[in-house]
């Protein structure tokens, strides 16, 4: 009898060792070409337990041009402060350099600038609940993706 326990024992602990199996961490989200999805694999980070995801860079279209012009964008003349708020990184999926705030009724351009002094021109679009931020914004501001960064937000 204590043989068919230590054997059961055995044998369950290590069927759960198939759960952590890198090969079941299910399908990568990424690019949807195949020829797309080699290349980019290149930019996958290994996570918790075998589960892949695609790096920032990959889902930032924005070119280091773009993101250039709108650090160096001057301040309008006659423009007002319209609060600050707190940032969330909003959905990657949505490309530009783009701020999500319920300070705004319209869309509008504007400029936002961090605690540190950064300034960033930026399209301003209506929202609602709390301020998202672009991620080519956020990385054009060196901001890390994880952060809830404070920005003053101006607009003509």
């Amino acid at each position: 009898m204590k043989h068919f326990m230590l054997i059961l024992a055995a044998a369950l602990t290590l069927s759960g060792c198939a759960l952590l199996s890198p090969k079941d961490a299910g399908p990568v989200t990424g690019p949807s070409s195949p020829a797309t999805a080699v290349e980019g694999a290149a930019l996958t980070v290994e996570g918790v337990m075998g589960a892949r995801a695609v790096r920032a860079e990959v889902l930032d279209t924005t070119t280091p041009a773009e993101k250039a012009e709108a650090l160096a964008a001057p301040q309008a003349a006659g423009e007002r402060s319209l609060g600050k708020v707190v940032v969330a990184l909003g959905p990657p999926a949505e490309q530009g350099i783009w701020l999500k705030t319920a300070l705004v009724k319209a869309v509008v351009q504007g400029r936002i600038e961090t605690a540190a002094g950064k300034s960033l021109a930026v399209e301003l679009r209506p929202g609602t609940g709390g301020a998202l931020l672009s991620l080519a914004a956020f990385q054009a501001l060196g901001l890390s993706l994880t952060d809830l960064p404070e920005v003053a937000v101006f607009a003509p």
